[in-house]
């Protein structure tokens, strides 16, 4: 396909049919009725603030524990980022802290789908609903997450996806917007396309855009790795759910809570929290230091984006981000969290019980890692 694409001359979106294919395929996929490609998913959040009125002294909520982008998408269009801890055994937005972060200046909610585990839909639209807030999904490592067997993205207002290296499904980078409103459709559409209309002339602009638009390459590509991902997603779900039972009975891992509502989770990351009591102690930098001699690549994940944005930001312009504290976040961040990435997933079951074996191995000779 992508010789295809090289040969016909055509490598834009404006001039070939690889983009419109892929959009059409993977807005059916995803249970939505419009979408979008773009460059990335910064761009895919930026695009969907902007489509939704967010703008200059605005605020927007969203967790502290989460890629940047979510908050330098907020930034980009001058609003401000507002911190809202997350719960410890799911590592998203606590929904029971949410509305106390809600001011007369907030415009959206932004609840981050962490490692492709579906945030709370129910009780954020219930609060969105409440005050008259948007809600934009950041659903970037969520492609394929399923929240009561609707797919995550289209839920809220917006949706944004990445396609950057490291997801389920990747064209090196890209991104893709997903909404159910035509009108919200329209807006982003003229957004990502330089202000045109989308039944309007060439030259006929009418709101400030840009080009944010994605390559007839990149589409190829995207098609057929979405040919791939309904088998891989499953994949990762049985493989989850093998490591889920293999893991539990081990003191000191915790895994995230179930919850029924999610029926379907993407598993970009497989996320535990590592106990270092129950470990005699070992800090969890340790533990992982010794998960990955065994063979098992694994990490510790995020900075609390909290502590991020108060070293770069004028608190005279921005909330005094240096003053605000998440404990939970930061708890999950400096010692409990650990990442196994979507593609360990994706071996055979030899493979989660190799994982549970190194842990059990680590518990055993704990005393010998620590001196």
């Amino acid at each position: 396909m992508l010789l295809e694409v090289l040969k016909s001359g055509k490598w834009g979106c404006m001039d070939g049919d690889k983009v419109k294919l892929f959009q059409e395929k993977f807005t059916q996929y995803m249970d939505a009725k419009f979408g979008l490609c773009v460059t990335n998913g910064t761009d895919a959040l930026r695009i969907a603030l902007k489509a939704t009125g967010v703008g200059q002294d605005h605020e927007v909520i969203i967790p502290p524990y989460t890629f940047l982008a979510t908050a330098t998408a907020v930034l980009d269009v001058g609003a401000a980022p507002i911190f809202v801890d997350i719960e410890p055994d799911t590592c998203n937005i606590d929904p029971e802290k949410i509305e106390s972060a809600i001011t007369p200046k907030t415009r959206a909610i932004m609840p981050v789908h962490i490692g492709g585990r579906p945030a709370d839909l129910d009780k954020i639209l219930d609060l969105a609903r409440k005050h008259n807030l948007v809600v934009i999904e950041d659903s970037c490592q969520a492609p394929a997450s399923e929240w009561k067997n609707r797919k995550v993205g289209a839920i809220g207002d917006f949706g944004a996806i990445s396609f950057q290296s490291s997801k389920n499904i990747t064209s090196g980078e890209g991104g893709f917007i997903l909404t159910n409103n035509e009108q919200l459709y329209d807006k982003a559409w003229s957004i990502h396309n330089c202000g045109r209309k989308r039944d309007g002339q060439w030259y006929e602009h009418r709101m400030i855009g840009s080009n944010v638009r994605m390559t007839e390459f990149q589409a190829a590509i995207l098609l057929a790795q979405l040919q791939r991902l309904p088998a891989q997603s499953k994949t990762r779900n049985e493989n989850a759910a093998l490591l889920n039972t293999l893991l539990s009975p081990i003191e000191g891992i915790h895994l995230m809570r179930p919850d029924n509502r999610i029926t379907a989770n993407a598993y970009h990351i497989y996320i535990i929290r590592f106990d270092q009591k129950l470990f005699g102690g070992l800090p969890r930098d340790k533990f992982i230091e010794a998960l990955r001699a065994e063979g098992i690549p694994s990490g510790a994940g995020y900075v609390p984006l909290h502590q991020i944005l108060a070293e770069n930001l004028d608190p005279a312009r921005y909330p005094d981000y240096a003053a605000q504290s998440f404990p939970i976040t930061e708890k999950t961040c400096s010692e409990e969290a650990v990442w196994i990435k979507q593609d360990i997933l994706l071996g055979p079951p030899k493979d989660m019980h190799d994982i549970a074996a190194a842990i059990k191995k680590i518990q055993q000779h704990q005393r010998q890692l620590l001196t």
